[in-house]
């Protein structure tokens, strides 16, 4: 397929300094289009040591560290003056922001007084986040925040539709698409069991590992998390933990769970071993857009107890795939985890079922939509990926 040379200027606040979920799918979606034709410049806070390297042209802007414990992740000072003179020589047909910090705010006003038109990309449910750290009551004036950003986009793309429809209720957008996630299956797949490497950590063959993957932060429910290991403990269920991950939370957790193996921060084939590896995966957050690790671990067989929230409840099949629960419900949480622990076969069945429908989601078919939408806003046909 080919595609008329578009020029995109892309704003994230978190281009590839430090690894997640969000950049790695931005990342991913400039390499198609770079492939397609398109031309790409990528505005973002940057370190000296970024976590991996970045796809496509990456302009440096300013930033200080965030406050409150956070510093790992950088706050964008702005538009500044190179970076409004490079965007003048770059000439972008779409603005794409991702993020709705500073620097996203100042595109969206970049592009409105030139009449570019703006796609912004819906990444986490950021409301969400004070409620961890003993601010709920800050819920509704960061809604309105949020509500402004979106609504001076052109358009808005959700990574599923349950986080597309929580959009719509919120009244972000009235024109909002889905720009779901694709799954590397090179990485993420059931041969990568190793029953040698979980010996190594003491698991033995016959115990069920219930895994943990994500960044070690409150916000990701691991209070829930350790509440309901807590709950299995006092029910006398067999079972095992591992945790995949670092962050800022790492010995809160460990204390909170001194019998759990920590392997720390896993990438590539590694990563896909120790997820082939866990038994079932336990994600009791509410924050994710689309939940790339339950994806993840549904392509390698293994079944998955989240949180019926928006990103999981798009992907997970309840009584199919895994389970869906109530967010928050540690005792709801401890009944599927045991059901799983106690009946092998079921948990296999429900494996094997989550790597079947995993196979839909294919990265080039992923990222064309949203090359169709920077086709549309541009005013250019868009072409169906061939």
């Amino acid at each position: 397929m080919t595609s008329s040379a578009l020029r995109i200027a892309l704003f994230s606040g978190n281009y590839n300094y430090v690894r997640d979920g969000a950049n790695q799918a931005l990342n991913r979606l400039v390499g198609y289009l770079l492939r397609q034709g398109a031309e790409v410049r990528i505005y973002s806070p940057t370190t000296d040591t970024p976590d991996f390297p970045a796809t496509g042209d990456l302009v440096s802007v300013a930033s200080l560290p965030i406050p409150f414990g956070r510093g790992e992740y950088r706050l964008a000072r702005g538009l500044t003056g190179a970076a409004r003179r490079d965007l003048a020589r770059f000439q972008p047909d779409i603005v794409h922001v991702s993020a709705p910090d500073v620097l996203g705010h100042r595109a969206v006003s970049w592009a409105r007084k030139r009449g570019i038109p703006v796609l912004a990309s819906m990444h986490t449910r950021f409301e969400t986040y004070p409620r961890y750290y003993g601010l709920a009551f800050m819920e509704p004036a960061v809604e309105a925040v949020l509500r402004r950003f979106y609504r001076r986009c052109d358009a808005v793309v959700a990574p599923s539709e349950s986080m597309a429809q929580v959009l719509r209720e919120q009244r972000m957008s009235y024109n909002i698409g889905i720009w779901t996630r694709g799954i590397d299956t090179s990485i993420f797949n059931p041969g990568q069991r190793d029953l040698a490497w979980r010996r190594d950590l003491g698991f033995g063959d016959a115990e069920p590992v219930i895994g943990f993957l994500g960044r070690l932060v409150m916000e990701k429910g691991l209070d829930v998390f350790s509440d309901t290991i807590d709950t299995l403990k006092a029910r006398g269920v067999a079972h095992r933990v591992m945790v995949i991950g670092e962050g800022p939370a790492h010995d809160w957790f460990q204390r909170r769970l001194p019998d759990a193996r920590f392997i720390g921060f896993q990438t590539g084939t590694d990563l896909g071993r120790a997820v082939a590896s866990m038994d079932m995966l336990f994600n009791p957050s509410v924050t994710e857009a689309f939940g790339n690790v339950t994806l993840e671990t549904m392509a390698c067989g293994i079944p998955v107890v989240a949180a019926r929230a928006t990103g999981s409840e798009s992907i997970v099949l309840d009584g199919e795939t895994g389970r869906l629960v109530r967010p928050g419900s540690v005792s709801g949480f401890a009944d599927a985890l045991a059901d799983y622990c106690t009946h092998k076969d079921l948990r296999m069945a429900h494996g094997v079922a989550g790597a079947n429908a995993s196979s839909a989601y294919d990265w080039d078919a992923v990222n064309q939509a949203v090359l169709d939408q920077y086709r549309r806003l541009a005013g250019r046909p868009t072409a169906s990926h061939g």
